[in-house]
């Protein structure tokens, strides 16, 4: 039987344990104010040593301190990134203990917090991603989905993110949550012209746009629906498991997916990708001829065929659903520039047979009879290339291909005013 003293004993180490926590967080709240690092330092790790024997209010207090000092110190270190993922994950603390609770006083505040951090998350993920710092990316992008699983959008971009880390067993997760989202990534973009510049801007929604338009500085309002990404998705996910070996586990992925969306043409090229990487052109042609006799005049359909089949090295096949593209939208750049690049590989073999041959009569005349053909090549090519720079006046790659072939036909003054537009 416990005696009295023993019973006031342990009344009285759990008072002074009760007050202890209160100190620290009271602590804690005043070091923040101060701004002074060490202190902040030092007071957060005194309260999260005391923190096991905590209420779940004072839990509370704690972690929303505990996300107001990361975000703190995300403005004052180099690790901003990993700061403001600490502070995420505190503030969504805070709203998870509080779900359980009738008093939600930390809550309201947290959420807006996470709002705003939700922002600096992915503008952080974006310098990551573009200087190759994919896993750090990566981390942002999720957490940045975590804040708001309805911003499905983040985690896309996180599973591409662990794609090009190599992190495969990462971007397999993703990749089977957006599944069972049944991700499609469409949606609507908002666009507009601005008067003074005749320059198209996007706008992330239709109410914002429509407040441009209606303040007189912007006309031409427009919008248009995003292609589908699930056809991405299920490509990307089924080439990791072929990786992985676990090539049948691919197939029926994307057989389950076609019959969840058969509307959905970027899941049939998918597949018939993945065909063709096996070599298997019975499936894939047949893949092919299913998905045209649904959509025999979709542009961007027959633009991924074009891309599939010269893949595929049928190159005639390439060529005819590059003009088809054309055919029914003149400035659809891309099938202008494969079609060009289709057309040039041409040249590779007739260099090739060129530099073979000798100084004999029969292999000058042959010489002869191949520039020839290389000039006739070059004079068809033109138009193409001259097209996508038409369309697009920046793309220096086609604008340098374009000046090669300008300067073999001896077509100088053509080569230096182009030249003039790179300088």
């Amino acid at each position: 039987m416990k005696s009295k003293y023993a019973i006031a004993l342990a009344i009285s180490v759990i008072t002074m344990s009760t007050f202890a926590q209160k100190d620290e967080l009271k602590a804690l709240e005043k070091a923040l104010k101060s701004t002074d690092d060490q202190m902040i330092k030092t007071s957060l790790a005194n309260a999260e040593n005391v923190l096991a024997n905590a209420t779940d209010a004072e839990k509370s207090q704690f972690y929303f301190l505990k996300g107001n000092a990361m975000m703190f110190f995300s403005k004052r270190t180099s690790d901003k990134g990993e700061k403001l993922v600490q502070a995420s994950k505190s503030y969504q603390e805070v709203i998870e203990i509080e779900k359980k609770g009738s008093k939600q006083k930390f809550s309201a505040p947290a959420k807006e917090a996470l709002t705003a951090l939700q922002a600096e998350l992915v503008d952080e993920a974006i310098k990551d991603n573009n200087a190759k710092r994919f896993k750090n990316g990566t981390v942002k992008l999720y957490e940045a989905y975590n804040i708001n699983k309805q911003d499905t959008l983040y985690l896309y971009y996180a599973a591409n993110g662990a794609v090009n880390d190599g992190d495969y067993d990462t971007a397999l997760k993703y990749y089977d949550e957006l599944k069972r989202l049944n991700f499609s990534g469409i949606a609507i973009q908002y666009f507009a012209t601005e008067k003074a510049t005749d320059e198209e801007s996007e706008y992330r929604s239709k109410a914002e746009r429509d407040l441009f338009v209606k303040a007189g500085t912007h006309h031409k309002p427009r919008q248009q629906k995003t292609t589908s990404k699930r056809g991405e998705i299920y490509r990307n996910y089924a080439l990791i498991l072929v990786q992985k070996g676990e090539v049948a586990k691919a197939k029926a992925a994307l057989v389950e997916a076609r019959k969840s969306n058969p509307d959905d043409t970027s899941l049939a090229i998918a597949e018939s990708n993945l065909y063709l990487d096996e070599g298997d052109f019975v499936s894939y042609k047949k893949i092919v001829e299913e998905v045209l006799s649904k959509n025999p005049n979709d542009p961007d359909l027959l633009y991924n065929l074009g891309v599939v089949s010269s893949k595929a090295g049928n190159n005639e096949e390439a060529e005819k659903y590059y003009l088809q593209v054309i055919e029914i939208n003149k400035n659809y750049k891309n099938a202008y520039k494969n079609l060009a690049i289709l057309k040039l590989d041409a040249d590779t073999k007739m260099v090739e047979e060129m530099n073979k041959l000798g100084i004999s009569a029969k292999d000058n005349k042959r010489y002869d009879e191949i520039k020839k053909e290389r000039e006739k090549l070059f004079v068809s090519v033109m138009p193409l290339l001259e097209k996508v720079i038409e369309l697009d006046p920046k793309d220096s790659e086609t604008k340098q291909t374009l000046m090669n072939l300008y300067s073999t036909l001896d077509m100088t003054d053509k080569y230096k005013a182009l030249k003039a537009t790179m300088d």
